[in-house]
């Protein structure tokens, strides 16, 4: 495997960036900062890019711990960018209470839909911030991705949801290769060792899907490195999610 140069790749990402809002005539950034490691990359990255008076972080509590918030205002504090608290509990739970006009569902039958609906209804707010604060501060402003690479080879987003975005800074790289950017600016270890979670379900990510993220990262640069046993569990999880990536158009033949 190739030796990861950090400061040579977090240099080019915030180039990528500088470059893409040159071009297109950008003026922000909206940020979902959860207090995990992924968006506190992410955040550090657009600070550097644009400069902390051009980023807006978002937290958007919903049944949540409350760890987590404290966590995201850490990063915030440190990189100086404004953060604004917008908390969708009351409409996740009015979604809910609409739902009940349809029928009585167990908890078993609601369970993957709550747990989805949560990053769906963050989009959303999300894209509306983003649409607002463009107006009130006469800048465009973008809402930025955080998923990783590991993360979306297989299929660990909500479609819908956080697989919604403008612009991606860090899909290309890998859980650890993420952790070398933050360490290398500085993200905060109380986040940057944080054990990734998805802040919906009480769950770590790797109990959910069942296979640890440095086994993801060593079979997507070299299938074999894995054992059986983890590599047929990757290689489900990447087929069966598929269908998250391309949305089949039918195309009339003239």
């Amino acid at each position: 495997m190739k030796e990861f140069d950090v400061k040579k790749e977090t240099n080019n990402v915030i180039n990528f960036i500088k470059d893409y809002y040159k071009k297109n005539n950008l003026g922000g950034a909206i940020i979902g900062i959860s207090g995990g490691k992924d968006s506190a990359v992410v955040a550090a990255l657009f600070t550097k890019a644009l400069g902390s008076e051009n980023v807006i972080g978002v937290t958007m509590p919903c049944h949540s711990n409350k760890n987590d918030k404290i966590d995201a205002k850490l990063i915030s504090d440190y990189y100086g960018f404004e953060m604004v608290n917008f908390d969708i509990t009351g409409v996740f739970d009015g979604f809910k209470d609409e739902l009940k006009n349809l029928g009585d569902f167990t908890k078993d039958e609601v369970k993957n839909s709550d747990i989805n609906l949560k990053p769906r209804l963050r989009m959303a707010t999300l894209y509306y911030l983003a649409a607002l604060y463009s107006f009130v501060k006469g800048k465009t402003y973008l809402v930025a991705g955080t998923s990783n690479k590991c993360e979306l080879y297989v299929g660990y987003f909500t479609k819908g949801g956080d697989s919604v975005h403008d612009i991606s800074p860090i899909a290309d790289f890998t859980v650890d290769e993420v952790i070398a950017i933050g360490k290398y600016l500085n993200v905060p270890e109380k986040v940057l060792y944080k054990a990734p979670n998805d802040g919906l379900s009480n769950q770590t990510d790797e109990d959910k899907l069942g296979v640890k993220y440095k086994d993801i990262a060593s079979f997507i640069d070299d299938e074999n490195s894995v054992d059986e046993k983890t590599k047929t569990k990757i290689k489900r999880l990447h087929n069966n999610n598929k269908h998250k990536f391309v949305i089949p158009t039918y195309k009339r033949n003239e």
